[in-house]
């Protein structure tokens, strides 16, 4: 398991188009790709694979997500998604 955080820098966040993004990119990878955002009451947990899951969490710009990949690719999709989300997720 590996895993890193990194904030959200696309002015919408991860909304539909930058949430599918994310998924498609977590999706060419065989390892579970989950995120975790921290709230001030509660700990929020989304399969990157799912657009509805990630849409459910509520990820805007500017929060600090936490990347988890499980798997036998895993190092290769954590440096991935973290790319993504660092360039910006096509803003």
């Amino acid at each position: 398991m590996v895993s890193d955080k990194v904030a959200i820098k696309n002015p919408t966040g991860l909304h539909l188009r930058p949430a599918g993004l994310f998924c498609k990119t977590a999706m060419q990878f065989k390892s579970r790709i989950t995120v975790q955002k921290r709230t001030r009451h509660e700990d929020v947990t989304a399969n990157a694979k799912s657009v509805l899951s990630v849409l459910g969490a509520c990820i805007k710009s500017g929060d600090e997500i936490t990347i988890i990949c499980e798997g036998e690719d895993e190092q290769k999709a954590l440096d991935k998604m973290l790319q993504i989300v660092k360039d910006g997720l096509g803003e």
